[in-house]
């Protein structure tokens, strides 16, 4: 991937890991420009929100049986997200920790 590619799509791509909003904006606004870099980096925040919403459940379900001291599993796709933003600001095109490669 050239150069030109990633520092034009670096901003949509750092705006997909920013809430569920982010990814619907980079969303909409690459389906017109097909810039691959922002493709690569939505694709990976999508892994993120589903990642957060499965733990949700998860840990919701287990605190109703008591075992609520999992609750800081919730701050792992805040992480990732976190290191999803640096390696577009970096523009890099690596996979995230465990679950960047899922449904490849």
């Amino acid at each position: 991937m050239d150069q030109q590619t990633i520092n034009e799509g670096k901003t949509m791509a750092m705006v997909s890991y920013l809430f569920l909003i982010g990814l619907l904006i980079a969303f909409i606004v690459n389906s017109n420009k097909k810039n691959a870099f922002v493709q690569f980096h939505i694709e990976q925040s999508l892994r993120v929100w589903i990642l957060s919403l499965v733990l949700s459940i998860a840990l919701f379900m287990l605190s109703l049986l008591g075992i609520g001291f999992l609750g800081i599993l919730r701050w792992v796709p805040f992480a990732f997200a976190i290191l999803g933003v640096i390696n577009a600001n970096s523009g890099k095109l690596e996979d995230l920790p465990l679950i960047g490669s899922i449904g490849k």
